[in-house]
Formats: C-alpha cells, structure tokens, sequence
C-alpha cells in the first residue's frame, strides 16, 4: 500500500508558496470552495481574438488563423521593421561627420580589400578576377541590412579554403555554392537559427581557426617557392610539396620571401608612435607623421602589390619574367545573369554534364557548413566591436545571406565578414556601414579600369600577402589563459586543430563539436554534490545531500549510488535538498521511486527538500511510495515525529 503523499508549506497542505507573491492582495495560501491557492486558476476554456470573438481551445483553425494575425502584426510592426531594416534607424541621423569617417574608412579598407581579394580567389581555385566580383555588390545589401557599422562584406580566408574544399575550384559549383550558401543563411535567419553557433565553443573555434591558418599558409607556400601542389587538407599539401621541391623557383621564392619581410616590418611600422607618450602632449608634427606611418602600414598590402606589379611588367616588357604571374583578367564588370545551375560537360573536370542535382550533391555538407563558418566569422567581428552591446545574429544571418545571394549573380564565390579587414576599418573610425559604399566604389573603379595591369603581379606577391596576413590567426595567446582557467577545455581545441589538420575541414569542426558534447555529457553526469551533517531545531541529527543541477538521465545513477552509500554509512535521516534541482526526466522519476522503496525496506527516513513544483509532478508521475516533499525547514522536525524514527547502529559501508 502506497503513503499518501506529504507537501507540506505554511499552515496548509497540497499548495506551495511562491514567495514572489507575498505582496498580493489575495489570499493563495487559504482554500476558496474547497480549492487549493485561494481558488484561484487560469482558463484554458477559450482565448479572445482582436475582433472580441471567442477562439476555443479545439478550434484548430482559429487558433491559427489568430497565430497569423499576431505574427504578421508584429512582423510589419515599426520596431520590428526598423529591427530588420537597419538603415532606417542611422540614416534619418546621417550627418557631414559620418560621412568623413566612412569616406576615410572606406577607401583606407578597399586599398586593402583589392589585393585580398585577388589572393583569396587563388585559395579558392578560381582565376583572381573572381575575388573582385564578389567584393562589391554584397557591400551594398550589407549597407541596408547589415547591424554592426565595422564589417566590410567580401571574401574571407576562412570562406575561400572552404569554397575551394567544396567547389573544388569549378567556377561554376562556386557560384552555385555562393548562392546556395546565401539562401541558406536567408532561412536561418527567418527561422531564428542564429543560437546555432553557438554550439561551437570558444575552444573549438579557436582551434578551427588555428588549423585553418596553418592550412592557408600551407596552401601558398607552393606559390612562394614557384611550384605546383595541389590537395585540400595540411598533410596533402605538404605532401605534394615535398614531391615537388625539386622545382623550385629561385626568383619567385626570394620574392615571396622578401615580401612577406617586407609586409611584417609595415605591420610594425603601423603600430609605432613618435613624441610623447600622452597623446594631448603630442605636437601637430607628431601627429601628422603617426597618422602617414599608421597608413602606410595599413595599406601596405595595396603599396607591395603596386609596387610588384610594376616590376612584374618590368621583366614581362623585357620579354624576360622570371616570376610567375596571375595572368590576364577580364576587363570591365561582370555580367548580372542567374548563377548556374546546370553544367555543360566543357565546365565539368570529368567531362559529363551536371544537372542541378547532381552539383547540388556534389557540394554536399558544405552547404551547411559554409553558412555556418560564415555566421561564425561575422558574429565574431560584430562581438568584437560591438562595445559590450548585444549581437543581433538573426538580422545578421540575413544581412550576409542576402548579399551572398546577390554576389551569386554578379559571378561572385561566398564571403562574410573580414575580421583583418574590419579592425582596419575600426581603427580608421568608420561610423556607419556607409563605409562599404566607398570601398565598394574603388573595387569597381579596379574591375573598369585596372584589370589589364593586374595581370602583372607576380602570384609570389599575393602569396606573401596573405600568409602575412593569416599567420596571425593562428590563435597561440589564447592557450595560456586557457591552461589557467580550465584545462580540460584544451582538450576540445586540440582536438579540433589536430582533426581540422587531418581531414576536410567540415569533418574536422564536427569531431570538435562532438567532442565538446561529450565533455559537456560527462558533467551533466557527474554533478557536484554536497553531504552534511546537520542537526534540525529539534536536536535530531540528520544527512542533508545537496546536487548542485537538474537530475537527468546521464546523473541520475551516479546520484543515486551516492545517497545510497552515504545513507548507509550514516544511517541517519536523509534529506535531499532540491533547491538546484530545476529539472527531471522519466529516468529520474523511475530512480527516485526506487530510492523511496529502497528506504522504506530499511525503515530509513528519506525527505525531499525545496522541490519545485514542476520537477514534483515528474516525480508523482509514478506514483512513489512513501515520497515526502516539505519547503520549510522547521517542518522537519514534524516529519520525523510522524514516522516515530529511531536511530540504529551505524552500518559500515
């Protein structure tokens, strides 16, 4: 025969006190008609429209129809339209100010954006005009639907080796996955998807990052060296490397080398500062020749192509080129055309035609994964400017998934957001995301009129750019605060960066992911837990045993054997303090009945303290004998004289 069950709070049995409601007028406590908390209950029975008509519960159809009308109201509400309309809420304040900084801003990061871009078409296998195309014209969508004033939208390291990853360097599966990428992160964003990433962990993107970069650099030192070797993950290309060291490039190697000098000593040069220490002691000359030194550096990417190119065309008017160079790129603008979606079997490697299935298979999880870095890349940049202020990344996933889809069909590869590019444009004191028109103007000033001298620079140069530009994304500072704070979290990292080494890259976030939901399991399943030894108001000695979390499948026999040996050693009255305990499953509920009998064939009190309504009705589900719940601590004492207990001797465990 099972106890009756025992909730005890206040003067009154069956109800529990919400302390947040002390302040109220009415009376919860006292029962009303023979009604627990005052009589007082919600309707379930109907709900009112706006049209003052009543919706029942069972009328499917109105329940929608009235879903509907809340969800297109606050959708085309003027918060909600400001919310997804970001213009509207800076434009209206634009000013002569703004501008000035966004003109600085803009043409400072598209002196940078222009030799990025040609570099990271080569990290994506696709000729270097390819980097232009997809450099202006997402800059104007992100204008109007982009949150955060400092991201300049365009290729992207990250995005390049993972287009090349996916596309294998098919200029038309490019375009597609362009496209394909952009609806994606556009549905996401409606969907309210952006928590998503934040199932990647700082260990595992730090990681992610790391190992990228050193693949990045892997992938252009075959260029600096003048050879050819090819592959899609760290130890390919190595390997193709070594193959092929034989045919080094003595010209294009020391190029490549002395450039990359070059641009590091420029990136110092950029941080240095003459005169006083205290900026307001500074003379006009000081700031003068600080502000040419901090430009000269942060152009310097611009300056070395510049000045490699003309030496290029040098040789190459000599009828002599010892460098290999980048090669023609089509003058003028690319056409806007839908992106492909069927391949002729001329564009194919293998030589059939491709449906729009058969390369929507091929590009397989880079459709999600692309999407999923490109988020990640953005939302970090946001972060990191943001001032403390909150991110946004639902209006983010529809800012960059729009311009995705609009660089598609101006022949454009995926990009996101440049965290190198959009601490230039911080620092160059950007105000709105009105700086992308500028940089967006000097791309198109390029592709109309600079194209037929790009071909000159020598592929050595765009080399050292950018591993002179990704070397510092190989996070090592965050390794030592990382050992400080918790060490366990290096495991993920390292895993992630070895994994992300070894195999494609989409292989390698998900072993990171995995690996940290694994970590993440085992400390569910192992909640901390406390065990005292108190004494009630009354005198009598009891066992107070504390988890500090919600008792779910994965803890729930860990805690059990717990309370079991400890209640046996003491043998002692137990209670299990509830306080932490902010949720329960059917494998919890299933366990507590089984402790509640185990006791009750020892004749061993056992209590269940501060349990949360919500958790006690999991636990009632089954109906447990003898399951004791009380919410005031001088309660106990009553408890215990109702079960009449007496000690017995300690029992060793």
């Amino acid at each position: 025969m099972k106890t009756p069950i025992h909730t005890i709070s206040g003067p009154h049995d069956g109800s529990y006190d919400n302390e947040a409601l002390s302040c109220s007028t009415i009376d919860i406590t006292a029962p009303q008609n023979g009604e627990p908390h005052g009589g007082l209950r919600g309707s379930n029975e109907f709900i009112l429209s706006d049209s003052g008509k009543k919706v029942t519960e069972d009328d499917q159809t109105g329940q929608l129809n009235l879903w509907l009308q809340r969800k297109a109201k606050s959708a085309f509400s003027e918060k909600m339209i400001k919310k997804r309309l970001p213009i509207l809420r800076w434009l209206p304040q634009y000013n002569s100010t703004d501008a000035i900084g966004d003109l600085v801003a803009g043409i400072t990061v598209g002196l940078t954006v222009i030799p990025q871009a040609l570099a990271y078409a080569g990290i994506a296998g696709l000729p270097a005009a390819y980097g232009l195309y997809g450099s202006f014209l997402g800059c104007i969508v992100y204008i109007v639907f982009g949150s955060c004033k400092d991201v300049p939208m365009g290729p992207t390291a990250i995005a390049s080796l993972l287009t090349f990853q996916t596309a294998g360097g098919n200029v038309g599966k490019a375009i597609l996955l362009c496209f394909l990428s952009g609806v994606v992160e556009l549905l996401m964003g409606l969907l309210g998807l952006g928590f998503l990433v934040d199932f990647v962990s700082g260990p595992v993107s730090s990681g992610f990052t790391s190992a990228v970069s050193l693949i990045i650099v892997t992938s252009q030192v075959k260029d600096v060296l003048g050879i050819s070797a090819k592959g899609t993950t760290f130890i390919e290309i190595w390997r193709n490397i070594f193959s092929d060291i034989h045919n080094v490039r003595v010209w294009d190697t020391f190029l490549g080398i002395t450039c990359i000098a070059v641009l590091l000593i420029m990136r110092i040069i950029a941080g240095l500062k003459v005169g006083p220490a205290d900026d307001e002691l500074k003379s006009k000359n000081h700031r003068i020749i600080n502000k040419m030194m901090w430009l000269i550096g942060t152009s310097r990417n611009a300056i070395l192509v510049v000045v490699c190119g003309a030496i290029g065309y040098s040789f190459q008017a000599s009828a002599v080129a010892p460098f290999k160079l980048i090669g023609d790129i089509p003058p003028g603008l690319p056409s806007f055309k839908a992106p492909p979606f069927s391949l002729t079997a001329n564009e194919t490697m293998s030589g059939t035609e491709e449906s729009f299935m058969d390369m929507v298979s091929s590009l397989g999880s880079g459709l999600i994964v692309v999407p999923l870095i490109a988020l990640m890349e953005n939302i970090a940049i946001c972060k990191a400017f943001s001032n403390g202020k909150p991110v946004d990344a639902t209006q983010e996933l529809i800012a960059i998934g729009l311009a995705n889809i609009a660089n598609s069909f101006v022949q454009g590869f995926p990009g996101t957001g440049s965290l190198s590019r959009s601490a230039v444009n911080n620092a160059s004191g950007v105000r709105t995301p009105m700086g992308n028109i500028y940089t967006m103007g000097l791309v198109v000033l390029s592709l109309l009129f600079f194209t037929p001298y790009f071909s000159y620079i020598p592929k050595a140069s765009l080399a050292a750019v950018i591993i002179a530009a990704v070397v510092f994304m190989v996070e090592v500072k965050v390794v030592k605060p990382m050992w400080r704070t918790k060490k366990s979290d290096l495991i993920p990292g390292l895993g992630t960066f070895i994994a992300c080494l070894a195999l494609p890259l989409e292989m390698g976030i998900l072993f990171g992911v995995g690996l940290n939901v694994v970590f993440i399991l085992y400390h569910a399943a192992r909640p901390k837990i406390s065990v005292e030894r108190l004494t009630s108001p009354g005198g009598a000695e009891y066992l107070i045993i504390t988890p500090d979390r919600c008792l779910i499948f994965p803890s729930v026999d860990y805690v059990r054997n717990l309370v079991t040996k400890q209640s046996i050693r003491q043998s002692l009255p137990v209670v299990i303090d509830c306080s932490h305990v902010y949720g329960a499953d059917f494998t919890a509920a299933t366990v507590i009945d089984s402790i509640t009998q185990d006791f009750a064939r020892r004749d061993q009190p056992l209590f269940f303290y501060n349990l949360k309504p919500s958790v006690c009705a999991i636990f009632e589900g089954l109906s447990p004998a003898d399951f004791v719940v009380y919410y005031r601590e001088e309660h106990l004492d009553d408890l215990l004289k109702q079960r009449a207990y007496k000690p017995k001797e300690v029992i060793s465990a």
